[in-house]
């Protein structure tokens, strides 16, 4: 069945990686995996199932859990108040990312001769706040997983994330329930399978010990 798909992805990509975690997560496996090498870790997926391409990693996931949301794990809740605070979190998730970059990357998207420090302090303020959201939604959870007691897409399409941030050095003492989220879908057969064989961590990068 996956024969007819193909997957173009660049290690240690957040938004590559949840691609991978839904594909497993469905029984996908056997689908063409074209790794792009060592790209920027924010790189974008393409994907191409038949004659249909989608190049944007929500709108994959979203594509995969609905056209075959009868086979492997059931992402997507039933109930509608769990459904639309899946959809919320999943496209909250964004901010999440963007922000990470910002201050993750800041030596390579700014130029040296306009690189400010107190450019780069708002930024890692913004990711702050940001990340004491998501400690906040996991406090309030009702489960273990970001909509409650079970796996859904918003766990596949923000874990990436969230495990990108641990590495770079955010600190676990600071983000307990982070912390517990990064470590129980560790283990998870999906994410293990898929972990990024590489973190691309170049010269350069901006640590999160200060956030």
């Amino acid at each position: 069945m996956a024969k007819d798909m193909t997957l173009l992805w660049g290690s240690g990509s957040p938004p590559c990686w949840r691609v991978q975690v839904v594909l497993e997560e469905k029984n996908l496996q056997g689908y063409n995996s074209k790794q792009l090498g060592q790209v920027s870790s924010f790189s974008l997926p393409a994907f191409q199932h038949g004659n249909l391409i989608i190049n944007e990693s929500i709108g994959i996931c979203e594509y995969l859990a609905d056209r075959f949301k009868d086979q492997g794990t059931k992402l997507v809740p039933d109930d509608y108040s769990e459904k639309a605070m899946m959809f919320q979190r999943m496209h909250e998730g964004n901010s999440l990312m963007m922000k990470a970059g910002d201050v993750i990357y800041y030596n390579f998207k700014v130029p040296e001769a306009e690189r400010h420090e107190s450019a780069l302090q708002r930024n890692k303020e913004a990711l702050t706040v940001e990340v004491k959201l998501w400690e906040d939604y996991l406090t309030k959870s009702k489960g273990q997983y970001l909509v409650g007691k079970d796996f859904t897409l918003a766990d596949a399409v923000i874990y990436p994330a969230i495990a990108y941030l641990f590495p770079k050095g955010l600190c676990e003492k600071k983000y307990p329930k982070l912390a517990e989220y990064y470590k129980n879908l560790k283990t998870r057969p999906s994410i293990q399978k898929t972990w990024p064989p590489t973190w691309f961590s170049p010269p350069g990068l901006v640590t999160l010990n200060e956030i």
